[in-house]
């Protein structure tokens, strides 16, 4: 047990305590230290002690005193402190299983590490979780917890996920719930499988866990035209995304009347495929499913509208570009003719960019490449500027998910690209009338 010290901040109170690096952290007030949760959970006290265990095997204990929730100031190999944990499903589903061969190892890996989803809200199917996991869940309290449920039928989603384990999942979260572990659930929905009968189970088990179940996503399966020799699955048609919604709402009403929350919700997608308006600001309440594209679209929309009252309106010419996928194309192309009217010297074009490299049914900005970007907007007449979502990028870089960086596309398109908050309305409005820093 432990976990090996790589780095000591100067002037940390790790530092003043005289720890190295190389020596191992074996535990903090006597609770043993396996990673990153009980680093953070056991060294927010004033006064710790320290079980340190230097490179020769000898061990001391180190006395501490600090501000309380002040860090050690202790750095590791790793921010986990071990290794995370990979994915041990192989869901039907699974859009990695759908992508390209050739691209970087990392796009490859199946994170399924409940640490994970406390910190960066990364979603799990809890089949990586042992004993020992669960127990120190609910000790610490750690909440909330982001669980891929998908169906709570035990055999289908053993089926589903490939996995004669997978059927255990609505067990753990009944002990969850009732130790006052928040939760959100997603269900990723493919046609004939896991909807209709299926779904209907699923919204009724899920609520008997409301409250503390605090939101129920579901989004329509991803199909790359990757899938050779994979589990047979196809797109929603109109009539049935239309039909799915109507579902998810009538167990929404449901809980609205039972715990002044709607809880369950459909993706943004599933309005853009089934050809419905898209709800009010009011349905969605404190938009809490963002990250899982549910309500994304309207509150960028009322976002937008409201910004539109807060810039002064002029006559000065604007000639910039919007590029993003088919399924939002339609709503920015209608917020810019919005803003052109306000604005009569605005000119601004939106592209949506056809995804050739994963196949023409995804149709999400953030999975758009940087070569089919190149590809479609060469030539094209771009303007000053080219605005575009940031869930293009990974997290915190410039670099698109086939590894073309953002200064590669503007070399060959031959203009300055700025990337937007895709769910900010008012970042996109400030980008449209505003020259960039």
């Amino acid at each position: 047990m432990g976990v090996k010290i790589s780095g000591v901040e100067r002037h940390s109170p790790a530092a003043k305590a005289g720890l190295q690096v190389g020596e191992t952290l074996l535990q903090i007030d006597s609770n043993e230290i396996e990673d990153v949760l009980d680093y953070r959970f056991y060294m927010t006290a004033e006064r710790l002690t320290l079980l340190i265990q230097s490179p020769d095997g000898e061990k001391r204990r180190v006395r501490i005193r600090k501000g309380e929730y002040e860090d050690l100031g202790l750095d590791f190999e790793t921010y986990l402190m071990d290794e995370q944990r990979s994915c041990r499903n192989k869901c039907v589903f699974c859009f990695i299983d759908q992508m390209p061969p050739g691209m970087r190892e990392t796009l490859y890996f199946k994170d399924d590490d409940a640490r994970m989803s406390f910190l960066y809200g990364n979603y799990i199917t809890l089949t990586n979780l042992s004993e020992h996991d669960i127990e120190r869940t609910i000790r610490m309290k750690i909440s909330p917890i982001n669980i891929s449920v998908h169906t709570t039928n035990p055999e289908l989603r053993c089926r589903m996920m490939n996995n004669r384990f997978a059927g255990k999942a609505l067990d753990i979260m009944q002990r969850l719930a009732n130790a006052g572990i928040a939760m959100n659930a997603q269900l990723v929905l493919c046609p004939g499988l896991n909807d209709g009968e299926e779904l209907k189970r699923s919204l009724r088990d899920l609520l008997k866990l409301a409250p503390t179940l605090k939101t129920i996503s579901c989004v329509p399966v991803g199909l790359t035209k990757y899938r050779d020799n994979l589990y047979p699955l196809r797109p929603y048609t109109k009539d049935e995304a239309a039909a799915t919604i109507d579902l998810i709402d009538s167990f929404g009403d449901q809980a609205l009347e039972a715990f002044g929350d709607r809880i369950c919700y459909a993706s943004d997608e599933f309005y853009l495929l089934a050809g419905r308006k898209l709800p009010a600001p009011a349905f969605y309440g404190d938009f809490n499913q963002l990250e899982n594209g549910v309500g994304m679209l309207t509150l960028q929309r009322q976002q937008f509208e409201m910004a539109l009252e807060d810039f002064e309106p002029d006559d000065k010419p604007r000639s910039l570009s919007v590029v993003t996928g088919l399924a939002a194309a339609p709503q920015i192309k209608e917020l810019v003719s919005l803003a052109e009217k306000r604005w009569p010297g605005l000119h601004c074009t939106v592209y949506p960019v056809v995804n050739d490299f994963f196949g023409h049914n995804i149709t999400v900005a953030g999975l758009i490449t940087g070569r089919d970007m190149i590809a479609q907007l060469k030539g094209k007449d771009l303007g000053e500027r080219l605005l575009f979502p940031d869930v293009m990028l990974r997290f915190h870089t410039d670099v698109f998910l086939d590894d073309i960086t953002q200064s590669q596309i503007e070399d060959e398109l031959g203009v300055p690209m700025v990337p937007v908050q895709a769910d900010d309305g008012y970042e996109l409005l400030r980008n449209m009338i505003e020259e960039p820093n």
